[in-house]
């Protein structure tokens, strides 16, 4: 389990070193996975940030120690974000893919899909878990149930299982208004899951490494 040391860094760092960590939620007895694949870091000094618009009872998380989760509705949907070093500062969870190993095997999928519903059946694995508010979808991650608590290694868990990315695409972040410190390369995708991610820079239109975005071969020190 990761503990708020982790956190307590940069946001930045934080946002890349997520990368590769997966995700543990307990279902009844069922633990269901995800490894992340995406993230986006949020500074309160810059204006596509929520903090930046000021410390509010729905914001506070953000303002609360690091390692605390925020929640917040994005479109009506649940998103998951954790505080890192810094009042107002915080990592979204942008995307991630399901995750399968002996505690938590096929049959989790099952589960995953359950939670959307009578759609659920037909949505394919790889898009189980593919943007913030899916993931919270696919994990029964509620802001009622964990906005502004701290993670809890009987239901719900971040856990270092050596799957660091060799390389880290660094990309703008996604939804930010024009005039919001828009084109910051803020957004961190693991390259060999790009495909899998919420918009895969590699993909869009006239974008151009160097440009647009960057691609970063990961260091091999340890977290």
């Amino acid at each position: 389990m990761l503990r708020p040391i982790f956190f307590n860094r940069d946001t930045c760092v934080v946002a890349r070193e997520l990368l590769g960590v997966v995700i543990r939620r307990r279902i009844g007895k069922m633990w269901l996975a995800a490894q992340i694949i995406e993230t986006e870091a949020y500074y309160k000094e810059e204006k596509g940030s929520h903090a930046s618009l000021g410390r509010t009872p729905s914001r506070e998380a953000m303002f609360m120690p690091p390692g605390t989760i925020y929640m917040y509705y994005a479109r009506g949907r649940a998103s998951f974000n954790i505080s890192t070093k810094g009042a107002g500062n915080a990592v979204l969870i942008k995307s991630a893919k399901p995750y399968i190993d002996i505690k938590s095997p096929t049959d989790t999928l099952a589960q995953m899909r359950k939670h959307y519903g009578s759609e659920g059946s037909h949505r394919p694995m790889r898009r189980l878990c593919g943007g913030q508010t899916l993931l919270c979808q696919a994990l029964d991650l509620q802001v009622e149930d964990w906005n502004r608590r701290n993670f809890d290694r009987h239901v719900f868990y971040l856990e270092d299982i050596g799957l660091s990315p060799r390389k880290i695409i660094e990309a703008p972040r996604l939804g930010i208004p024009p005039g919001r410190d828009e084109n910051l390369l803020y957004r961190f995708v693991d390259l060999e899951h790009a495909a899998d991610c919420t918009r895969n820079p590699l993909t869009v239109r006239h974008w151009k490494e160097g440009r647009h975005y960057r691609i970063k071969v990961t260091s091999d020190s340890s977290r």
